[in-house]
């Protein structure tokens, strides 16, 4: 027999909501009133400006990658808002744990546009980074950095730092088991570490409805006893906002939060896939007019504080910028061979030893 497992409760041991945050439509337009920080629609002019640089070194890494100068490269087209709004809201000193698609936050926080292109160029000087120094480098396999982020979070814990660890992860990481015991054992220790579901809908070729049946991704939250929320991912407004108010409460104590940015992914998953395969172009298409720069230009241009001389300059910049920054990368010296090597252990062992000398004579002689 079924008993209740909550009589005070009428039977309900517990019930939830996933609240949902939009302050900027795909129009351009606003819905309810805006957060104190974008009250000025002039002091949203940063967040558009690095959401056009991070576009214009998309467009770079893609042809670069495209001409055999690049290695496989994950764009972010579309999907600006979360990376800008997640790294507007962090302090210098948190620690950001990324997965392969946060180049918006990654420059906003300082790493520059040539070091992601010496990374995605096989070069790992590109995740010495000159800004951020205690920043992750980029996480390649799936949701493997997010326990690494509940364990930043718990050294801040034991070390009583007022930090917090920012993980950002793919809709797709959120159905592997490292992000489940990663959010377990943060809610059970009350963590300061905020995770962030970058929900581009398409997990590679399998897209969200195929990977979990969970309503929304937000409420994975719940069973580790944390807040989960959903934000519009392509308004920047919102998913800084959200961020603003998780990273927070983490760093006053409060624990750790879960937000889920609702965006798409309007590229391939990678320069190495064709998304032609398995959907349609008309589905991406009609998602254009979701996209997160459109809509805040629209809103700025409405406000009288953004024109097309201001865009124009804008483009002009960023191309700049990136056509610098892929000279510079072009122009670094490649590594030695053994440098996959030399960097591993204090003392290498024997086998490796073997191996870099194997290494060290293909490579043309070397110091053996």
């Amino acid at each position: 027999m079924r008993g209740d497992s909550n009589t005070e409760n009428g039977g309900a041991a517990a019930s939830f909501a996933i609240p949902y945050t939009r302050y900027l439509r795909p129009d351009g337009t606003l819905e309810g009133e805006l957060p104190a920080f974008a009250q000025d629609p002039r002091d949203l002019i940063p967040l558009y400006r690095m959401m056009a640089l991070t576009r214009a070194l998309d467009e770079k890494a893609v042809a670069l990658q495209r001409t055999g100068r690049l290695g496989t490269y994950a764009s972010s087209l579309g999907q600006e808002a979360v990376g800008i709004g997640v790294a507007a809201a962090m302090r210098a000193d948190d620690v950001l744990i990324p997965s392969f698609r946060e180049q918006s936050a990654q420059l906003w926080r300082g790493v520059t546009p040539t070091e992601i292109l010496l990374y995605w160029g096989g070069d790992e000087q590109g995740s010495d980074f000159s800004g951020p120094r205690q920043d992750f480098p980029v996480c390649i396999p799936v949701a493997t950095h997010v326990p690494h982020a509940a364990g930043v979070a718990l050294a801040f814990l034991l070390r009583d730092e007022p930090r917090v660890a920012v993980c950002v992860t793919g809709d797709g990481g959120t159905s592997k088991g490292d992000f489940y015991e990663a959010i377990n054992i943060a809610g059970v220790w009350n963590l300061p570490a905020v995770f962030i579901v970058n929900n581009n809908q398409w997990a590679i070729s399998v897209p969200r409805s195929q990977q979990t049946a969970a309503e929304t991704l937000a409420q994975k939250a719940i069973a580790a006893g944390i807040p989960g929320e959903q934000v519009d991912g392509n308004d920047v407004i919102a998913v800084r906002e959200a961020a603003e108010r998780a990273i927070a409460r983490a760093r006053d104590g409060e624990g750790p939060g879960l937000i889920e940015a609702v965006t798409y992914r309007l590229s391939d998953h990678t320069t190495a896939d064709d998304a032609r395969r398995y959907r349609e172009d008309a589905e991406v298409s009609a998602r254009w007019k979701d996209e997160p720069l459109s809509r805040l230009r629209r809103y700025l241009v409405d406000k009288g504080v953004w024109t097309k001389e201001d865009e124009e300059a804008l483009l002009t910049e960023s191309s700049q910028t990136v056509d610098q920054a892929a000279d510079e990368y072009l122009a670094t010296p490649a590594g030695a061979v053994t440098d996959m090597f030399d960097f591993l252990y204090a003392e290498l062992p024997t086998d490796l030893l073997a191996q870099r000398q194997a290494a060290s004579q293909t490579e043309g002689g070397g110091d053996g």
